[in-house]
Parts: C-alpha cells; sequence; structure tokens
C-alpha cells in the first residue's frame, strides 16, 4: 500500500498531499484586495513554490481548477497563466465562476500533478 504524506497540515486541511506519485494541492489564493493579474501571480508562485517542496514542477502538472469571483476576469487572468504555463505542458484545465472564501479573493487555483 502506498503511503499518503501531507505537508503543511492543520486540523481543516493540508497545502498538500502526496499518494501513489500523485501530487494533490489545496486551492491557492492570491494576497487579498489585489488586481486579478497579481492574485494569479501570486497563486502561481505559491503553487511553484509547494510543487518544488515535494519534487515536482509546473511542467508536472495534470489538471488545473480555476475559480473565478466574475468570469469577466477571464482574459486578465489568462494573460497571467498563458505566460507561466510551460510550452507543450499545458495541463487538462476547467476555469468556471464562484463565490470565493472571502470577497477579497477574485482567483483560485487547484492543482493535481505528478511527482
Amino acid at each position: 500500500m502506498t503511503e499518503i504524506k501531507r505537508h503543511h497540515t492543520n486540523t481543516r486541511m493540508s497545502q498538500i498531499v502526496t499518494h501513489n506519485g500523485t501530487v494533490y494541492l489545496a486551492g491557492q489564493v492570491g494576497t487579498a484586495d489585489a488586481s486579478v493579474a497579481q492574485q494569479t501571480a501570486d497563486c502561481l508562485a505559491q503553487i511553484d513554490t509547494l510543487l518544488a517542496e515535494v519534487g515536482s514542477d509546473k511542467s508536472r502538472i495534470l489538471q488545473a481548477v480555476i475559480w473565478l469571483d466574475d468570469m469577466a476576469d477571464f482574459a486578465e487572468m489568462n494573460d497571467v497563466w498563458d505566460a507561466w504555463v510551460p510550452e507543450g505542458a499545458a495541463p487538462a484545465r476547467a476555469c468556471g465562476e464562484a463565490k470565493l472564501a472571502r470577497p477579497a479573493f477574485t482567483v483560485e487555483i487547484i492543482i493535481t500533478a505528478a511527482l
């Protein structure tokens, strides 16, 4: 049986869970009340850091789920995303509109990656 490892865990959640060669990240949010572009950049920087911590990177992302509080921000978020994703390594991706945990957040990104 493959071990489940949890990192940065509290009573509610873990920021990283690894199991059977797969990395699952909790939803990442950026600096509250910053622009959509800045919040997206913050999320992606956190994703880079968390993946590196377990020996993975953005070229190994399998799936991304992106939540925006307003789909009118889709193009602004995509400008940052498109500059960040390695050429030839675009993951399966979904993007939708949702009410986020706090009104100050405009973007949340959830990642599944290979180790």
